[in-house]
């Protein structure tokens, strides 16, 4: 082999070692393609030279440290209680039970031994045990199974708890009823327009006469109930402002959507709304407006968190609020104030974005728990069947006698000939329990990071409001609108434009946002104990008003 060839294999090893990093590179290569031993080759093999205040085996102790300390915090904290409302083990043919896509009775009423199977394999948990649940169409369960996952981060979902939601007879469960009915007849009104239509008027008249609705006004129909949600517009900022996207050939997205026409209501036989029970493929189909539309009514919202992905809306929320600046960081960052470092890996960009998604399945594992391990609570329409077979005269049931007598059931009868709640989507509910709903929890997690990172009495710059038709934006000059605030509203947006849809009671909600909040704060709480900055923890203001620094 000649001089020059025996150099050039040299040269080339030494590129290809440094290439892999180093000396420990070069034992991965030597190992790999079959070179002599590092010690022929007399190459030392001492460790790489690195800096910082710890050596590698005081980090790997640390790094063993902060996982263990965050495992015992957490299973150090009192055992929940997970009270039921006693529904189940009160009504033997379980009306107020979630049952969809097992076989029924004429009446919508479940079959005993497949509620049972139901039952038995939530009980083991044997994966075998739910494959052995009977099917009265085509349609699936939705990943029962999820309920018995852990999560390694923040508290297990097993270690959450919500109250037990309001009973099949009360009065409670009358007026979410009745709101969702009413939000069904009012589908297609402009949210502008609440103050001057004769059905919103009648709407607020009515529900007032339920003593959860007692304090409802034209003003607050169907919205939250947090800090900034009765401000302003019905739809948050976030909803309507166009969205920075990265390097796109379109500098902003615009937030104009494919809606459904006007009147395009769903499960109003009840030969469908049978069929669909027992989960057999509906026959009709949601018919698009061929021009896409700004978000301006119920019908408009339904359907955007119908084909939204589990946190676009945070996710567009998190970008729009970037694009702001510094002045919409929250002051707690450690990183605001520094004359010599920015945030990026922590407290920036990439943390923020990280934490929405992160936080997402979290939320979720823990909303599974409670819908299929404890509460497994009755979907609207499937009440609404019994409704109609109670007004009917084809079953007694012991439904609130003010639903029975709200305006909105005879209404929907000069409508439709029946009491079945209206549905914006062909195929109803989800086939998994309603309490608490998942898009609320994932609202209530995503707002709430949302809310720790960004300066909640920020100012939305240059607002604005859709025009009726929902094809146009026009600026908005009211009451300032806060990123508090419109955060709030857009969890609100997001969670009870699923009741508008008819597929969701207002308690899930208000309740699922809160079981999300509490796992994006178990969360946060197990990664402050991880920055190097220094740093006095998130604060935010959480849904019912209070502040907490965590």
């Amino acid at each position: 082999m000649s001089e020059k060839h025996v150099m050039s294999r040299k040269t080339n090893r030494r590129k290809f070692l440094g290439r892999v990093g180093g000396v420990s590179g070069a034992a991965v290569a030597a190992n790999i393609i079959g070179w002599p031993s590092l010690s022929l080759l007399g190459i030392a093999t001492a460790e790489a030279a690195e800096i910082g205040p710890v050596t590698a085996e005081q980090r790997a102790d640390q790094a063993y440290n902060v996982r263990v300390a965050a495992a015992l915090d957490q299973r150090q904290q009192p055992l929940p209680s997970h009270p039921t409302n006693g529904d189940e083990e009160l009504y033997a043919n379980k009306i107020a039970n979630y049952s969809k896509a097992l076989p029924h009775s004429s009446l919508g009423e479940v079959n005993l031994p497949s509620y049972n199977a139901l039952i038995s394999a939530l009980t083991t948990g044997n994966p075998t045990d739910f494959e052995l649940i009977p099917k009265g169409g085509t349609a699936k369960q939705a990943n029962p199974q999820a309920a018995f996952t852990f999560e390694l981060e923040g508290a297990d979902s097993h270690h959450l708890s919500i109250p037990a939601p309001p009973t099949y007879n009360s009065e409670a469960q009358g007026g979410e009823m009745a709101e969702d009915y009413w939000q069904a007849l009012t589908r297609d009104i402009p949210f502008s327009q609440y103050g001057l239509n004769p059905l919103t008027t009648q709407a607020v008249t009515d529900l007032a006469r339920f003593s959860n609705y007692a304090e409802v006004t034209i003003g607050t129909l169907f919205r939250g109930s947090s800090p900034g949600d009765d401000i302003g517009p019905y739809i948050s900022q976030f909803l309507w402002k166009d969205i920075p996207y990265g390097s796109t050939a379109l500098t902003m997205f615009t937030q104009r959507y494919k809606v459904p026409l006007l009147n395009n209501d769903h499960m109003t036989a009840y030969s469908e709304w049978f069929n669909v029970q027992n989960g057999i493929p509906p026959s009709t189909a949601i018919t698009f407006d061929p021009v896409p539309h700004y978000i301006r009514n119920n019908r408009d919202l339904g359907e955007w968190v119908h084909t939204d992905f589990t946190y676009q809306g945070f996710l567009n929320a998190a970008l729009i609020l970037l694009s702001y600046g510094g002045a919409a960081v929250d002051s707690g960052n450690p990183n605001r104030t520094s004359q010599t470092q920015g945030s990026f890996i922590t407290f920036g960009g990439p943390h923020i974005l990280d934490w929405v998604g992160r936080v997402t399945n979290a939320s979720l594992k823990a909303s599974w728990y409670q819908k299929w391990l404890v509460h497994r609570r009755v979907r609207p329409e499937a009440f609404a069947g019994n409704v109609h077979n109670h007004k009917v005269g084809a079953a007694s049931y012991p439904i609130h006698q003010k639903l029975l007598n709200s305006q909105a059931l005879s209404l929907l009868f000069l409508k439709n000939g029946n009491y079945l709640l209206p549905m914006a989507y062909p195929e109803g509910s989800p086939t998994h329990p309603s309490y608490p709903a998942g898009h609320a929890a994932i609202a209530g997690a995503c707002a709430t990071v949302l809310k720790a990172f960004f300066n909640e009495s920020f100012v939305i710059p240059e607002p604005v409001a859709a025009t009726d038709d929902g094809l146009l934006l026009l600026p908005y000059s009211g009451a300032p609108l806060t990123v508090g605030g419109e955060l709030n509203k857009l969890a609100s947006n997001i969670s009870l434009g699923r009741d508008a849809a008819g597929v969701h009671w207002r308690s899930d909600g208000i309740e699922g946002l809160k079981l999300g909040e509490a796992v994006a704060i178990s969360i946060m709480r197990d990664f402050r104990r991880t920055y190097n900055e220094n740093f006095n923890g998130f604060s935010l203001t959480k849904f019912d008003g209070t502040t907490i620094t965590i």
